[in-house]
């Protein structure tokens, strides 16, 4: 369904994104290391996130090859990254790692509705890449787990509070203090998967999803994922309100547009 409309990538063709019509689809392209992610690709994603034309409404999030991500490339810790974090102040190391952190968080942007297709591995920064966006789609073959704990590290990607969303605290727990792997058909019962299919229909899937969410009018599908994404911290006073003011603005434009 995406064809080559658009293509725009980073110098080292690390991350692509393809654009039609209202579709965007952004791939991570190093399947000889199993799509594992660096600071560069961090650096193209957020890029992505602010490249976006307002016209876009659905981003499919894949991996390029056999699997969706496995993780950070571990060269960037044997690197100069820890090293170069540790000698700048809290200020600037903080300035740094939000920067890392925007490459995912534009996901949740009401404005977009945001589909990961998972095949393979999906490992640590590339659960974390699944996490953030709104539905998952996973290939049967896909396998989940949460690595960073076991090299020292914590999600840091925003992984921890979406974890905690889809599946609650205790089993959160247990999968970043384990390190097990959820395979795709324990991911669909626990939460962190819409469905699970066979890896040849994965594409297929995702684009059939794409036209059911495209169905629906945009300010409609835009209001409620804004009240979707403040269900969890707002109180019940709060989030009616919340939506009574969302409804009103669809009201009053259906109103002036004359329906």
């Amino acid at each position: 369904m995406v064809t080559d409309v658009t293509d725009s990538r980073d110098d080292s063709g690390d991350v692509r994104l393809d654009v039609e019509g209202p579709v965007a689809r952004v791939t991570l392209c190093r399947p000889d290391q199993r799509n594992a992610q660096t600071p560069a690709m961090w650096r193209r994603l957020r890029d992505i996130g602010r490249e976006l034309t307002g016209d876009i409404r659905c981003v499919i999030v894949a991996g390029a090859g056999a699997a969706f991500s496995a993780g950070l490339d571990l060269s960037v810790l044997s690197g100069g990254l820890p090293a170069e974090l540790a000698a700048m102040t809290d200020e600037d190391a903080e300035a740094r790692l939000w920067s890392f952190q925007e490459a995912f968080d534009w996901l949740r942007r009401p404005d977009l509705v945001s589909i990961a297709a998972v095949q393979g591995y999906a490992i640590g920064a590339g659960l974390q890449l699944a996490l953030a966006c709104d539905l998952r789609v996973l290939a049967t073959d896909a396998r989940l787990r949460v690595g960073e704990p076991g090299l020292g590290l914590v999600p840091d990607l925003g992984g921890t509070k979406r974890l905690v969303a889809q599946i609650g605290y205790a089993r959160a727990m247990e999968l970043c203090l384990t390190s097990r792997t959820v395979t795709a058909q324990e991911a669909v019962p626990m939460g962190l998967a819409t469905v699970a299919v066979a890896p040849d229909e994965l594409d297929h899937t995702v684009e059939d999803l794409v036209l059911a969410v495209l169905s629906v009018p945009r300010d409609a599908a835009v209001e409620t994922k804004s009240l979707l994404l403040q269900a969890s911290v707002n109180d019940d006073s709060e989030q009616l309100a919340a939506e009574r003011a969302a409804q009103l603005r669809l009201l009053r434009a259906r109103a002036g547009a004359g329906e």
